[in-house]
């Protein structure tokens, strides 16, 4: 009777399973871009944060920065199948408004001919240990892929499998400082259907930049103590995107004293202050219309009070347009759906641009 049980050997840092003549390649072998604060402490590989910040930030900032949102992998194969085994932090694999594809799942993409990043493949995660086939039947040629990790799930393992023989080259995370995405849910990853379609990702891919995604779900508020440990990293821009959890009043006590902390830590990093979107029902209720004109409002003045004072580098973005208007780019009326996300890296790139000083 034949033998089917898996024999296993390690070649280098490599696992072979002979069963399937699969090679799986631990990610945290060669590192993950959007995993910030590099040579600090972590209690989890996956977290965004440090260990260090679990003693200063809110209980929620501290819980939802064991998310994988930003992370992402890069590697050149010539497979003609590529697969992975992931194993996730939390039993929610998806949210009613959110789909466990972005929730909890895994994202390709793939260089074209031309360098061109384009979408490859995309998961259906429905439980907390994963393997699956990324894609098969893929044609020939030694090919750059990215695989982007959950957005709202924490990633426990990840590994990339190729068949026995296949060239694997691992791509370490770039040295280029990052784009910094502070903010609220919408930068988290709320509600994109898969994580290559979260807004910094769409913006990472374009610029051809690292970024570092630091929204939190609710959460996003300017906190000094999320200041703190943003000047850790030298970034090429942060962009504060706080408001659709804050109030005028919040804005008016919180955004000067943030942005004076990042600027006498960094003196010459460009930061971005964006207003929020408006509900994209804000038309038809005039308590949310009021809402989002006082934000706003305080935000501009905050900027133009920054600007007054001295302040340079800083850039600031309207958020009237960041989901179109036709009401048609959110989920539910507040989360951008993959429509919103593309129309919201529309209005950050050439403001992006600007403050970095590309063309």
């Amino acid at each position: 009777m034949r033998n089917i049980t898996a024999f296993l050997f390690v070649c280098a840092t490599s696992v072979v399973f002979a069963q399937d003549n699969t090679t799986w390649h631990d990610v945290t072998e060669w590192g993950v871009e959007g995993r910030g604060w590099v040579g600090h402490e972590r209690l989890r590989w996956f977290d965004r944060f440090p260990a260090k910040a679990e003693k200063t930030v809110t209980k929620p900032v501290w819980n939802l920065s064991r998310h994988s949102a930003g992370m992402m992998v890069r590697f050149k194969t010539d497979a003609n199948a590529i697969h992975a085994r992931w194993k996730l932090l939390n039993s929610r694999l998806g949210m009613p408004h959110m789909p466990p594809s972005g929730v909890s799942g895994l994202d390709l993409y793939a260089r074209d001919d031309k360098g061109k990043w384009r979408w490859a493949a995309a998961t259906r995660p429905d439980k907390q240990e994963m393997q699956a086939a990324l894609l098969t039947g893929i044609a020939p040629g030694m090919r750059e892929y990215a695989v982007y990790l959950p957005l709202y799930n924490g990633t426990e393992s990840l590994a990339i499998g190729v068949a026995l023989g296949a060239k694997f080259d691992r791509l370490a995370p770039r040295l280029a400082k990052p784009l910094v995405f502070y903010g609220t849910s919408i930068t988290h990853g709320a509600c994109a259907s898969r994580p290559g379609m979260a807004h910094p990702a769409i913006l990472g891919r374009r610029l051809e930049m690292p970024v570092v995604n630091i929204g939190f779900s609710g959460n996003g508020k300017m906190h000094k103590e999320v200041g703190e440990l943003m000047v850790d990293v030298d970034a090429a821009c942060y962009i504060i995107d706080c408001l659709p959890n804050m109030n005028a009043a919040m804005v008016t006590e919180r955004c000067v004293p943030l942005v004076n902390q990042l600027r006498k830590a960094r003196p010459d990093t460009p930061i971005v202050l964006v207003e929020d979107r408006r509900f994209a029902n804000s038309w038809l209720v005039p308590g949310r219309a009021k809402f989002h004109e006082a934000n706003h409002a305080a935000l501009r003045k905050a900027y133009e009070q920054l600007k007054a004072s001295g302040v340079k580098h800083l850039h600031y973005l309207s958020g009237d347009d960041l989901l179109g208007d036709d009401a048609e780019g959110t989920t539910d009326a507040s989360h951008p759906n993959d429509l919103g996300f593309v129309r919201q890296a529309d209005a950050f790139e050439p403001v992006l641009r600007r403050s970095l000083g590309l063309k």
